[in-house]
Formats: structure tokens, sequence, C-alpha cells
């Protein structure tokens, strides 16, 4: 499931203006720093009841960066004003409501008011861009050219930290704003900010080494730089280091805001990192404050399932679905509430949950994760004609693989539908020849349509089998015997004794007390016997 609550740190504004007293602005400067730190409530408290246009500035950022993008513009609308500074200050207004073109008309405002000859004004500009989430940066970056000229080679930290703040706006910007943290970094060595964003993207294109060595740095910087340790847990975890990933989150619980968010972001770390009674008691503790928080009544649910409670699950899952908004139920709830159901023996109630989501999900790749709870509902309640069905939609889309023509032979070989297996797991090995367990899968359903071995359709299947799986005898033991115990009584059938004997004792080294392969050998060797030979074991390990 994607719980991921926190999100990369957004960078520090510029100061909008003078006219602040002193006290004023060493306010906005620790309240600038406490953002940059994610210490919202702090930073809140430390601009309430200010009334300068600084102050209201950095609490429209607050919003803008807590997601409330109504709040965030009556602030900056209150930063506004006929000055340059103020000019951006309404454009961030625009864009926090999404009204990107109106924004851009401030933004060119204030920038033809400074005839574009104050890199200050535009790099204020480049900020706002760089904390929206607009698409199209071809704007956006004409303002840090600009900027860039102006400084006359020089790189300024904030001008580049902005610049790869506005590239990674798009899907194919991580090498710019790469470029152009290093660019900060080089042109300030101290500034803990943009070593912490490189960090963020090296852990995002998984380069572990140096996403450690950026988010270390920024901490030898500043010690206290909480979002760093967040990062470094998130890596952690991403590598399955669970144990490690859970420590650091701990370090930064410790040293960041202490609130009911901070609770949540550890509580869905904890599930994330399979501690579910962990979890549970964190998510206890933010639905004490509170209670209609949805996304902690669902992992509440989550947590419970996990933990074996089934109906304290449910209970919890209905009241999320009680209190969460339509458009914030996914798939994964319905997946987890037909898990729930099947748990407690209604598995009629999961399929009816299950196939209603099929029918509403339109993302193709969450379909096909509802179609497989789907298939595993069916599997459940025994009704293999609907499981077959499935698999059979979810093979023809583009989302199926041989995982899932596997699961379809598997299917068709309980069902005794032998000759449909076979076709199945022959679309396998064609695909990936080397593919050892499905050789045994296709010589049993092979077995399945020849059961007297008459025709010996088995016979080539078991054989490469063997081949196939000597790389690893440990791993394929089951289906070694099984292959040798086949091929033994195929050729003591034909009356073989000579051929039979050394897949015979093959059993026998693997197994000694391998009842087929013992009476098999008496036969050989003429020894009365009281039990008939079988045709092949019932092993079954691939």
């Amino acid at each position: 499931m994607p719980l991921k609550p926190w999100k990369p740190l957004l960078l520090t504004a510029l100061t909008v203006g003078a006219g602040a007293t002193a006290a004023t602005a060493q306010n906005v400067a620790s309240a600038q720093k406490a953002i940059e730190l994610e210490r919202y409530n702090e930073a809140r408290g430390l601009l309430r009841g200010a009334s300068s246009p600084e102050a209201n500035f950095e609490l429209g950022r607050l919003y803008q960066m807590r997601e409330i993008p109504d709040s965030a513009a009556y602030y900056f609308n209150r930063a506004g004003g006929a000055t340059p500074a103020g000019m951006v200050a309404e454009g961030r207004a625009l864009l926090a409501k999404g009204k990107n073109a109106e924004a851009e008309a401030k933004f060119e405002a204030a920038a033809k008011a400074t005839k574009n000859k104050d890199t200050k004004v535009l790099t204020m500009i480049a900020q706002a861009y760089g904390e929206s989430d607009v698409k199209d940066i071809t704007k956006p970056l004409t303002y840090v050219k600009t900027a860039e000229a102006l400084s006359k080679g020089k790189d300024d930290p904030t001008l580049m930290v902005a610049r790869g703040d506005i590239y990674l706006l798009t899907d194919q910007g991580g090498g710019e704003a790469m470029s152009s943290f290093d660019r900060a970094t080089a042109a300030n060595p101290q500034d803990a900010g943009a070593f912490y964003k490189k960090g963020v993207l090296n852990v995002r294109s998984r380069n572990g080494a140096d996403a450690k060595s950026n988010l270390d740095k920024a901490i030898a910087i500043n010690p206290q730089y909480a979002p760093a340790y967040k990062e470094l847990a998130e890596m952690y975890f991403s590598s399955g280091q669970y144990e490690k990933a859970v420590s650091t989150f701990e370090q930064y619980k410790g040293m960041a805001e202490k609130s009911s968010t901070t609770d949540a972001e550890y509580a869905s770390f904890l599930y994330l990192s399979k501690k579910y009674p962990e979890s549970l008691v964190e998510v206890n503790k933010v639905l004490a404050v509170e209670p209609n928080n949805f996304t902690m009544n669902r992992l509440k649910a989550f947590n419970l399932y996990e933990t074996g409670d089934y109906p304290g699950s449910l209970a919890a899952m209905d009241q999320f679905l009680k209190i969460a908004p339509a458009d914030k139920v996914l798939s994964e709830d319905n997946a987890y509430r037909s898990k729930i159901l099947l748990k407690m023996g209604k598995g009629g109630d999961a399929v009816d949950i299950l196939q209603k989501s099929v029918a509403t999900t339109t993302d193709p790749a969450k379909k096909n994760e509802v179609m497989h709870d789907l298939y595993t509902a069916y599997n459940s309640q025994k009704d293999y004609p609907n499981a077959i069905k499935t698999l059979k939609q979810i093979v023809a889309t583009p989302y199926g693989d041989l995982a899932d023509q596997f699961r379809l032979g598997s299917a068709y070989s309980s069902t005794k539908q032998y000759a449909q297996a076979d076709s199945v797991y022959n679309i396998i090995i064609t695909a990936k020849p080397t593919y050892v367990p499905a050789y045994l899968a296709r010589a049993e359903a092979n077995f399945g349509l020849d059961p007297e071995s008459t025709k010996g359709t088995a016979k080539p299947f078991y054989e490469k089998y063997l081949e196939l799986a000597s790389a690893d005898p440990t791993k394929y033991r089951g289906g070694i015997i099984e292959s040798n115990n086949y091929l033994g009584y195929y050729n003591l059938k034909k009356g073989d004794k000579a051929a039979a004997t050394p897949y015979y004792q093959k059993v026998l080294e693997l197994d000694p007390t391998n009842a087929d392969a013992t009476n098999a050998m008496k036969i050989i060797k003429g020894v009365p016997r009281t039990t008939t030979v079988k045709k092949t074991t019932t092993a079954k390990k691939k």
C-alpha cells in the first residue's frame, strides 16, 4: 500500500521586502528555518500576531506546504502590494489557487517593474514556481536564466536550489536538478538544505551510497536537520534494512516537532516496516487526538488484520469507510476488506466487494491488482471456473506475466483440464526455456493425460526437469524424487528392469524410506511383495 505521508523539503524563501522591525525580522528568519525543518507549528507560533508582509508571506508558504491552499492564498494576498515583492506574493496566491496564467502575469509585472535587473525578485519568482506544482517549466526557467546572466558566472546557491526544484517538476528533470544542487553546494559548502535535496534525489534514483553521503553531510552541517534523518530512514526501508530504518526514523521523531502529524508519519513507517503492533500503538495515539483522521483509521484496520484481530479489523474498516471521502477510498482498501471477510468465512461478501471494485477501477495497473485479489477470493471459495475465467482475463492484459500463466496452468491441472494446462505450460517453456518448475508442472499435466503411461507423454518433460534441476538438487529435491519415480515406473512397466534400476536407486539415495522405490526394487530383485508399485510419487515440490 503506497502510504508515504512525508514530502520532500521545500526551500527557504527570500525575505519579501524591507520595513519589518528587528524583532519581526528575527521571528521571520526563525520561522523560515522552522519551516525548512518542517516544524510548522513552531513557525506558526513565531509568526502569529505579526502583520508585516514578510510574516504573512511565510505564513502563506507554511500553509502551501501543509496543502491548505485557501489559507496559503489568504496570507500571500496579505503580503501583496504595489512593490515588486508584493506582486510576487500576489502571484503566489494565484498559484496556490491553481490560476497559473494570472500568476504568470503578476510575476511578469514584478520583473518588469525592476526592468529584469533585480536578481532577488527574479529568484523569488523562481522559488514561487519551484514550490508549486506547475508542469510546464518553460516560463519559470526564463526567470532563472535572466538571474544567472545578471550574476555574471557566479552561482547564487538560493537561485540554484530554486532551479533544481523547478526541474524536479518534470518527469525527466532529475539530471538538471542534481546539477543545480551540485552548483548550490559548490557555491555554499555549508548549505545543509542543498545537500539534503541531493540526498533526496539520490534516494529516488536508488543511488544509496551517494544518498547516504549527501544526507550525512547535511546532518554534519546541522545535526538537528530532522528531514535528513527521515530521508535516511526511507532509504534504509527501500533497501530492506527495516531495523535500521525504524531506528533512524526514531532519531527523526526525537528531534521533529511533537505533533499528531509526526506520530502519524511514524505509525505509517512502522506499518511499512511490518512492525504492526508497534504501528497500532502510534495509530491509537493519533486517533485519541484526531478520531476522524481517516488515514489513521485505515491504518488501524490494516494493522489489526496483520495482527490477526479480524473482527476488530472489520469494525475499523467500517469506521474508515464511514468517514473517508469517496475519492480517498483506494483499491487497496477494498483488497484489505475482502481479505478480512475471507478470514472471517464471508467469502461471498469478499467476492461481491472485489467484483464491484473491478468494475469501478479505471487505472489499468490498479485494476490488475484487484483482479488478482478477485482470483484469490474465487480460489479460496473453490469456485474454480470463475478463478480460471479471471486468470484468463489477467493474462490477456499487458500486465499479465509468466507467473500469471503458471497460476492458470495450475488452475487447469487442479480441475483436471490437463490439455489446457499442457498448452499453458508450453507457452511458459517457450518464453523461458530455463524455467525449471514449468517442466515438472507440464510433466504432471501430461501424466494426467496419460495416467497409465502407455504413451509416455510425460517422459520427456520429467527428463528435462531432471536435467535442469540437477543444478540445484537441494532446492528441487521433491521434484527430483517424483521425476525419478516416474521414469523408473515407466521403464519397469515396459519390462526394462535395467533401465528402471538407476532411477529407483536415485530415489532411495534421496529418500531411503520411499515406499514406491522400495517396492519397485523388490520387484526388480525378485523379492515377494505385498503392495503394488505406483505410477508416480505424490511429491509436488517444484
